[in-house]
């Protein structure tokens, strides 16, 4: 998936909390967990929680651990950085990356490397 693909106009998000869209793509859907954190920073990483299999990170607890923007799953509270989607306390382990912008009030996202 290498094209921007419009999901919701950025004031239908909440402030540190998640929202969940569905998003398709030539390899077929991903469902994707979308965060505007207070400082206006956009983050879109997968829905999927890869330790429960269940697709909860739209309502995972947002913090950060130092300078690292995080959330937090609602299942085994695995910590997860927002902008990589890598699991803070199991290297390997991370969730899908999608890039994220917003364009005249209309948040787009694309997978990462895409």
């Amino acid at each position: 998936m290498s094209t921007w693909t419009p999901i919701c106009h950025t004031n239908s998000l909440s402030t540190e909390r998640g929202a969940a869209a569905l998003v398709a793509s030539d390899e077929g859907h991903h469902q994707v967990a979308l965060f505007k954190l207070a400082c206006g920073e956009l983050y879109a990483v997968g829905h999927r929680d890869p330790f429960s299999g269940a697709n909860v990170m739209a309502r995972g607890i947002v913090g950060n651990r130092g300078d690292v923007p995080t959330i937090t799953s609602p299942v085994y509270k695995q910590v997860f950085d927002l902008r990589t989607g890598e699991a803070l306390d199991h290297p390997g382990v991370k969730l899908e990356s999608w890039d994220s912008r917003d364009i005249d009030g209309v948040i787009h996202v694309r997978a990462i490397g895409a």
